[in-house]
C-alpha cells in the first residue's frame, strides 16, 4: 500500500450534498481574506468546519434479523412512548419512541433504521425550537417516512433544530432500502425520532452516544421485558 492509498482510506469522504456550502465558504474566505487579511483565517476555520459537518463516513451495519439500528449520530435525549405524527397517520395511540440529538459536531448523514419498504413520505412546516424539548416534535418542522417491515410499521422523523433550516430527503414513496441505507441530512444540528411497536423494549439510555448505522436501538425478535425502561422526562 502507497503513502498516497494510505492517505485516501484515512480521509473521511464528505456527502455531496455538502460541496455547494463548501464552495461557497471557500470563495467568502478568499474574497474577504483578500481585503482584510485576518478574516481570511477566520474564513479558513469556518470552511473546514463546513466540510468537517458534512462528512459522510463508512459505517458497518449488524445484518442480525429484526434489529433497530440508529438513524443518527447523536446522543439519546429521549426514551418513552409518544404518538407519531399526525401527519403520518401511523398510529393515534402512542408507540415507543427514541430520540437521537445531533449537535452541529455530529455527522448529519440519515440512515434506514430497517429494511423495508417506504410506504409514504411526510413534511410538515414549523417552528424551529430547541429539538432537544420534547414540544419540538409536535411544533417544529419535519419530515417523517413510515416504513413497512415484518414486524409492523416503523416511523422515523427529521426533526429542524433551533439552528438547523433545511431538512433533505432522498428517499420517494414505494422504494425498498436495506437497513443503515443513507435516506436524508438536516443541516446544521436536529434530531431524529424512531416509532416502533408500543410493546419493544429499547435497549438504549437517555444520555447514551450513538452512531448511525451501527448502534443498535432495540431488538424486534428478541425478548422484551419492562425492565430497565428509561422513560422521557
Amino acid at each position: 500500500m502507497t503513502i498516497i492509498d494510505s492517505i485516501r482510506k484515512s480521509v473521511v469522504p464528505i456527502h455531496p450534498e455538502g460541496y455547494p456550502f463548501i464552495a461557497l465558504f471557500a470563495l467568502a474566505t478568499i474574497i474577504l481574506g483578500w481585503f482584510v487579511g485576518p478574516l481570511f483565517w477566520i474564513g479558513l476555520f469556518l470552511t473546514l468546519w463546513c466540510a468537517y459537518f458534512f462528512r459522510d463516513p463508512v459505517r458497518v451495519t449488524p445484518v442480525k434479523k429484526g434489529l433497530v439500528i440508529s438513524p443518527a449520530d447523536g446522543i439519546v435525549s429521549g426514551v418513552g412512548r409518544a404518538v407519531p405524527p399526525r401527519e403520518l397517520g401511523l398510529s393515534d395511540e402512542p408507540m415507543m419512541r427514541v430520540s437521537v440529538f445531533m449537535n452541529v459536531f455530529n455527522v448529519h448523514v440519515n440512515r434506514m433504521p430497517v429494511p423495508g419498504k417506504v410506504s409514504k413520505v411526510a413534511y410538515k412546516p414549523g417552528k424551529f425550537l430547541n429539538a432537544e424539548l420534547d414540544k419540538a416534535s409536535e411544533d417544529n418542522e419535519r419530515n417523517s417516512l413510515i416504513i413497512d417491515t415484518e414486524y409492523g410499521a416503523i416511523g422515523v422523523t427529521q426533526i429542524a433544530g433551533l439552528v438547523a433550516r433545511r431538512i433533505v430527503c432522498w428517499v420517494q414513496e414505494g422504494e425498498m432500502l436495506p437497513v443503515g441505507e443513507r435516506f436524508g441530512l438536516i443541516r446544521f444540528g436536529s434530531r431524529v425520532d424512531v416509532y416502533m411497536p408500543t410493546h419493544i423494549v429499547p435497549k438504549v439510555a437517555i444520555g447514551q452516544s450513538m452512531i448511525a448505522g451501527e448502534t443498535i436501538i432495540a431488538d424486534l425478535e428478541g425478548p422484551q421485558s419492562e425492565a430497565g425502561t428509561h422513560r422521557e422526562q
